[in-house]
């Protein structure tokens, strides 16, 4: 168990980040941030800041020394460098980054359990992209193997014609055929290292140009109905990867059941209702998982909540957000609005 006072590091320096070290000063510990990024919204509100490229073994080295346990707030951060983090544990493992990662290799995880993922085919050139469409059919959205979130690094292809005036990426991908589903949910699971597993109500998400919009719980009857099997998955991926720490994937449902879409191996977005709207927010409970402490509990702390992503402009709507005292808001701290920018998020509690 590592005790309060001690010194938490996460990598990435984004607004997960930053939600997680005011969970964890909030049960006593430090936070010391790694991230290239100058410009880190989670080092505002942590004790210590090591800004350097994650190949800079030195500094890796150097802030893993301060740290008693590290943990990630971005599922994108290079598995290699990680090395240098020597004999303080890194939570969760960084396997499941490296499956993460790839979404060609997550998708053969996650079908390796029994996980129903869309029709799938990897991509490496335009002769494996029309064997594709042969076999999977048209539409269907092509996927770079890495790198890609919120909506970016996604082709919807509609017509073999769409793929034959494709500006090519040059990059790994994958063609995933197209999903006929009647919702989007997700499942947010916390495991503790002695294997202790617990969820969160699961919740409906809207999703507008790719991005998060709204989330809601209780999800429609349409969802409840395959939460059940979405957990069982869950729970055999983190069982899988021995993983500590919130968890989360996301699902489609569907008449044959819930479909797997995607994995975040960290705290998400479609999980930022918990602060005010669940007995223990994801955020706590990660900070406790990986820290060895008992979770916290999962339940709901009202009868409905809804979370709305403050999108570009969107965030420059505060006062009149404010102006209901039911709305409790959330706002990043970002300098630079931009078009598709996530700058905060609104959750509102039915009680």
């Amino acid at each position: 168990m590592i005790a309060p006072g001690s010194t938490i590091g996460i990598l990435g320096g984004g607004q997960l980040g930053r939600m997680l070290a005011v969970a964890a000063a909030q049960l006593g510990y430090r936070c010391h941030i790694f991230a290239p990024e100058a410009d880190s919204v989670a080092a505002e509100v942590s004790a210590e800041f090591t800004c350097a490229e994650w190949d800079d073994a030195e500094a890796m080295a150097r802030f893993a020394r301060s740290c008693a346990v590290v943990t990630y707030e971005f599922e994108n951060v290079p598995v290699a460098p990680l090395a240098a983090i020597g004999e303080v544990p890194l939570r969760p493992h960084p396997r499941a980054l490296e499956t993460a990662q790839d979404r060609l290799a997550e998708k053969r995880f996650v079908a390796g359990l029994g996980g129903k993922p869309a029709p799938f085919a990897p991509v490496d050139d335009r002769d494996d992209l029309a064997a594709a469409i042969r076999e999977i059919g048209t539409p269907g959205i092509l996927k770079t193997r890495r790198d890609g979130y919120d909506g970016k690094g996604q082709w919807r292809i509609r017509t073999a014609a769409d793929a034959e005036a494709l500006d090519w990426p040059g990059s790994p991908l994958v063609y995933e055929g197209f999903v006929d589903f009647s919702a989007e949910f997700s499942v947010i699971a916390c495991r503790a290292a002695d294997g202790t597993i617990r969820f969160y109500d699961s919740p409906a998400n809207r999703h507008e140009n790719g991005i998060l919009a709204l989330s809601a719980a209780p999800a429609p009857a349409a969802v409840l109905e395959q939460v059940g099997a979405a957990r069982e998955l869950a729970a055999e991926i983190a069982q899988g990867l021995g993983y500590v720490g919130v968890l989360t994937l996301e699902f489609f449902a569907t008449e044959g059941g819930p479909v797997f879409n995607e994995m975040a191996p960290r705290v998400h977005n479609s999980g930022h209702w918990t602060i005010e709207g669940a007995v223990t927010s994801q955020f706590e409970n990660h900070i406790r998982a990986i820290c060895g402490l008992p979770l916290g509990d999962t339940a709901l702390a009202a009868r409905a909540v809804e979370m709305r992503n403050l999108i570009g402009e969107q965030a420059g709507d505060w006062a009149a957000i404010l102006a209901d005292p039911g709305n409790h808001l959330h706002l990043y701290g970002k300098s630079e609005i931009r078009a598709g920018r996530k700058m905060g998020h609104v959750t509102r509690l039915t009680l």
